[in-house]
């Protein structure tokens, strides 16, 4: 019988590439400029544009919780964001058996590339948890993820940040006046997600607790403004979002905030997106056990 080809992982890549493939998911580098730098990597048998699509996400591979699982129940909800971008829409995602019990929420920000099937996941893994999830789509007021990564990023480029944030506001908001809350919310967020859970933990006050991974830090000058307990995942080899964490970690100690900051030895940025070669399962696995921990221990048992 056949064996399943290996599943490739960021050793399988040199560190150049994989800083180069940053740049491009990160819209510091076109597609094309991204093949030419990639040419000197290519080898026999795979070519420049083989290597991305090799980096590229394999949304089937990664998918850990079916989207008809029928202990769930998920809804595409929308909600009102005034001072964003009108009408939002999102992924609601809750127990199948929770009843009339209200549940503790977490808000689940998704990377630069909108609502795409691995955060529709991720919400899945948080209802099964016992929490109600909900993860809006920023991409919404251009017609939502686009149902590929190309396109996603593209369109992405053209969101109005500023009105973005406010449509995370507007979340917390609506999430904290349904009556199937506990009222305990908490955000995660992944790479652009995690600066949106650093921007909300400035300004929400639905928001109890926080996540960020690898996400962009606010000015240091705005760090007494978090009210909230924090934890930062932070990968390893991920200079663009490291080198500025000191400067805020020293302002998030001077101002008495409480966090605690893990760093993954050997992790590439995005090593908890296990639809992608960058993913680390021993990091990830590690990095969501202290997730989980965290948001029972501010948001409640969500059992």
């Amino acid at each position: 019988m056949q064996q399943p080809a290996q599943r490739l992982t960021a050793a399988d890549f040199d560190q150049e590439l994989l800083v180069l493939f940053d740049a491009y998911v990160h819209g510091n580098l076109d597609r094309r400029g991204f093949l030419a730098g990639a040419q000197k990597f290519a080898k026999a048998g795979m070519t420049a544009a083989g290597l991305l699509a090799a980096l590229s996400p394999n949304f089937a591979a990664g998918q850990q919780v079916p989207a008809d699982d029928s202990r769930l129940k998920i809804d595409r909800a929308s909600y009102p964001s005034p001072h964003g971008n009108g009408t939002m829409k999102g992924y609601l995602v809750r127990p199948a058996n929770a009843g009339t019990r209200k549940l503790p929420t977490v808000l689940v920000i998704h990377e630069n590339r909108g609502l795409n099937p691995h955060i529709e996941d991720i919400a899945r893994r948080l209802a099964l948890d016992g929490y109600m999830a909900f993860a809006p789509d920023a991409l919404t007021p251009l017609g939502g993820y686009p149902g590929n990564e190309d396109d996603a990023r593209a369109a992405f480029a053209k969101l109005d940040q500023a009105k973005a944030r406010e449509d995370f506001v507007a979340a917390l908001d609506w999430l904290k006046a349904r009556p199937d809350t506990s009222g305990r919310i908490g955000a995660v967020g992944f790479c652009w997600g995690g600066g949106m859970v650093h921007q909300l933990s400035l300004r929400s006050p639905e928001l109890i607790a926080g996540v960020p991974f690898y996400g962009n830090t606010p000015d240091p000058a705005e760090a007494a403004k978090v009210k909230i307990p924090l934890l930062v995942q932070q990968a390893d080899v991920d200079e663009r979002i490291n080198a500025a964490w000191p400067a805020y970690e020293a302002a998030l100690k001077a101002a008495g905030v409480r966090f605690t900051a893990y760093r993954y030895p050997g992790t590439q940025h995005g090593f908890n997106n296990d639809t992608t070669p960058r993913y680390d399962p021993t990091a990830a696995k590690l990095a969501w056990s202290r997730t989980m921990d965290f948001f029972k221990a501010n948001l409640g048992d969500a059992g």
